[in-house]
Order: C-alpha cells, then sequence, then structure tokens
C-alpha cells in the first residue's frame, strides 16, 4: 500500500474490540465535552449509559450495525457505523484522531459506508462541526427537515 493511503476495513469482532471502543470513547467524550461548553450538558456529568455501553462491549451495542475503520500507514485512526433498514441507511460515529484530520480518512470512512447502501442515506452533526458539515456538503449531503429534537442538531441525507 502507498504510504498515507487510507486502508478502510469492517470490524471484525472480538478482534477489533479494543480499537473500536477507544475510537468511540474518543468521539464520545469529545462529543459530551463540546455539548458541555455549550450548556448543553453538564461539565462533571458521567457519560449516559447507552453511550457506556458502546465503549464497555461495541461489539453488542453495534449488533446488527456495520462498523468501518480506517487507518493511515497501519495505524487504525477513524471509525463510523452504518445502521442499514430496509427503507434508508444512517451513518452515525464518525470520528477521525487529530492526528489524521486532513488526511482523508473521514471521507473514506463515508464513501465505504455509502457504497452501495440503500437511500436516502442519513446522518446528524451537531451545528459547530464546521469541518464535518463542510465534508458532508462536499459529499452530496444535504440539510434535510430534522428528526431529533436535540437542540443544535443538523440533520442531513444524501439520496
Amino acid at each position: 500500500m502507498t504510504p498515507g493511503a487510507v486502508a478502510v476495513r469492517t470490524a471484525v469482532f472480538p478482534r477489533d474490540a479494543d480499537v473500536v471502543s477507544a475510537l468511540v470513547a474518543s468521539y464520545l467524550r469529545q462529543t459530551e465535552s463540546e455539548k458541555a461548553e455549550r450548556g448543553l450538558a453538564a461539565a462533571d456529568a458521567p457519560l449516559p449509559g447507552h453511550y457506556a455501553r458502546e465503549i464497555a462491549d461495541p461489539a453488542a451495542a453495534f449488533d446488527r450495525r456495520r462498523v468501518l475503520l480506517a487507518a493511515v500507514d497501519g495505524e487504525d485512526c477513524g471509525i463510523v457505523v452504518v445502521t442499514t433498514s430496509p427503507d434508508a441507511t444512517e451513518v452515525s460515529r464518525l470520528w477521525t484522531t487529530p492526528t489524521a484530520r486532513g488526511k482523508g480518512v473521514g471521507a473514506a470512512l463515508i464513501a465505504a459506508a455509502v457504497e452501495g447502501a440503500v437511500t436516502p442515506v442519513r446522518l446528524s452533526v451537531w451545528e459547530w462541526r464546521g469541518d464535518a458539515l463542510r465534508l458532508y456538503r462536499r459529499l452530496s449531503f444535504a440539510p434535510v427537515p430534522s428528526w431529533d429534537d436535540r437542540e443544535g442538531l443538523v440533520c442531513l441525507e444524501r439520496r
């Protein structure tokens, strides 16, 4: 593989449980920190129970979902979770490590997530995540009326 190239693979449990747990934990802790900065969560609150479960037992938490991992130069540095139903595909938990940002990891994960997906492909993102919003828009996701009533959440679809 070319140095610096992004490799995306489907997570296999239990082999990938630790890396999935670590990447999801980073994503969730960052999200909760950002929410606290905006007054949407308590700064010292523990992670909600369903989030803690994603970290403690990702194989069970993501059962019946496809978890994709990205690596650059053999180092796991990104994740996305894909949920498929007969009517749509939902993309969630997109996360790249800070050192992997700007290297095409997020775009590669989204490309793998939407390949052969049931459309529309749906996702939501916090309004303050400008880099993520720009990525999604660049990849043909467009804002749609919200299906989630949480303040600050932007819902997007790609048809």
